[in-house]
């Protein structure tokens, strides 16, 4: 019997930037990863994506074919800007065309999970009316979906409306939907005033993905691995244990940095030892 080695990817913007995604795949593949999470954000030119013709779908699709480095999943934070749960009419169905054409990309791509981030609003100020539209455009999301039978996970953020897993399993069961489940972030939950392991363990079943990154209270990006608060090998101990074995991914944002290669591959030697010492399997046995 093969034992598999647990899936280790890497964030898009960790690598080089750029359209070029056989160079981004075949550096990933260099670096050790199985896959890589490709980011939609609020910029213009990574909402562009959305908008890709045929061909420029077809070119990624065959890079994935060459380099056998998949994307399984894409990080949608481009609701920061249209947040679901605007006043704005405009906004919001600016919100909802994103959600709608970010699943067609999903299902030409190959890409399987769609991470949403837990913004009713991000640039207004939050009230009943603002968590009452987001929940709403929540339903219609994953009714989308459902149909194209792509999977919507929610993030654990940096936001209170959604920084635990305990707030997070409230929409799960509000929707009751297969398709909508949790993308957990151990750093943006150890960041806050949370039980992480309680946390961890009371979202079994429904976590299909997470991020890997260190944090300080209040600080939730740019925390070298090992200045941080998280307890890595508790986190991975506690998600094996509760019978989690999908995918992890190491989140950074080293794309503009002097040396990216050399800064991922030194967190990702760090979050492998930690994995290991977790008695996590990180090689292919048979």
């Amino acid at each position: 019997m093969m034992h598999k080695a647990v899936p280790l990817g890497i964030y898009e913007k960790a690598l080089p930037a750029g359209e070029d995604w056989l160079m981004r795949l075949t550096l990933a593949k260099e670096l050790g990863f199985d896959f890589v999470e490709m980011s939609v954000d609020e910029t213009d030119h990574r909402l562009a994506r959305l908008d890709w013709s045929r061909e420029q779908r077809l070119l990624v699709v065959d890079a994935i074919s060459r380099t056998g480095i998949r994307i399984p999943s894409m990080c949608l934070s481009a609701h920061r800007r249209f947040p679901l749960g605007s006043e704005d009419d405009e906004t919001r169905n600016q919100g909802l065309e994103i959600m709608r054409k970010a699943i067609v990309l999903a299902q030409d791509l190959g890409i399987r999970v769609i991470q949403l981030a837990g913004y009713d609003v991000w640039y207004q100020q939050a009230n009943d009316h603002t968590r009452e539209r987001f929940r709403d455009g929540l339903q219609e999301s994953v009714e989308m979906a459902s149909r194209a039978q792509v999977t919507l996970a929610m993030e654990i953020m940096d936001y209170p409306l959604m920084n635990s897993i305990s707030k997070a399993l409230g929409y799960t069961h509000y929707l009751n939907n297969p398709w909508f489940q949790l993308y957990p972030d151990i750093g943006n939950l150890s960041a806050w005033d949370n039980d992480v392991q309680m946390e961890l363990a009371s979202g079994a079943g429904h976590i299909v993905a997470v991020h890997i990154k260190d944090t300080q209270p209040g600080v939730f990006k740019n925390v070298p691995f090992g200045s941080g608060v998280v307890e890595f090998e508790r986190c991975f101990e506690t998600l094996q244990k509760s019978g989690y074995r999908g995918p992890y991914l190491i989140e950074m944002w080293s794309e503009t940095a002097a040396d990216p290669m050399q800064e991922v591959r030194n967190a990702r030697a760090w979050v492998v030892d930690k994995m290991q010492k977790a008695g996590l399997n990180m090689e292919e046995m048979a």
